[in-house]
């Protein structure tokens, strides 16, 4: 099975969206971002993952994990689509989707419930660009592009945008720290 290709909307990369590019050269550097950007998150907030295969979408969301606090090893939900992570404190429990399987929109997501689930939850999605907006227009769009092809480079280029009026006062500059 081939894997789609990482879409890119210019519509959503405008200036006025707020957004970080972000290099990052191996896996412990993928989970440390991973680890501040929980630091931004809430209950309520939707992040959306894309990129090839191997670039670090479930890297990313470890280290989610790890900063959110959340039990149980954070592990890629291909084949299970859908993994729920309750918080060890206070914080919001993290729903790791895979969403790659999926080949409709939000109609075929619905049996999992992620509306219900959004606002207490922080969503994490990969692949769900086409499929998962309809939840909440607030959101934060995560590309992670790669080198494809015969290589063993594990430069990523990250970039993080957030969407929605959620997102506008947020300084995700941060996250370059």
């Amino acid at each position: 099975m081939e894997a789609p290709a990482a879409p890119h909307n210019p519509a959503e990369t405008e200036s006025s969206v707020p957004s970080v590019e972000i290099t990052v050269t191996s896996a412990e550097q993928m989970r440390d971002l991973g680890r501040r950007l929980a630091k931004l998150l809430r209950a309520g907030d939707l992040v959306m993952l894309n990129g090839e295969l191997g670039a670090g979408k479930t890297t990313l969301t470890r280290g989610l994990g790890e900063g959110l606090g959340v039990r149980g090893a954070v592990t890629s939900p291909t084949f299970v689509i859908a993994r729920v992570h309750p918080s060890l404190g206070d914080g919001p429990p993290l729903v790791h989707v895979d969403a790659y399987r999926l080949a409709g929109g939000l109609d075929e997501m619905e049996d999992l419930d992620l509306d219900v689930s959004l606002s207490d939850s922080v969503i994490v999605v990969e692949w769900g660009e086409g499929k998962v907006e309809e939840l909440t227009e607030d959101r934060l769009n995560v590309v992670i592009h790669r080198a494809v092809g015969d290589t063993t480079d594990e430069v990523r280029q990250v970039t993080v945008a957030g969407l929605g009026e959620r997102w506008t006062a947020v300084d995700l500059t941060v996250l370059s720290a």
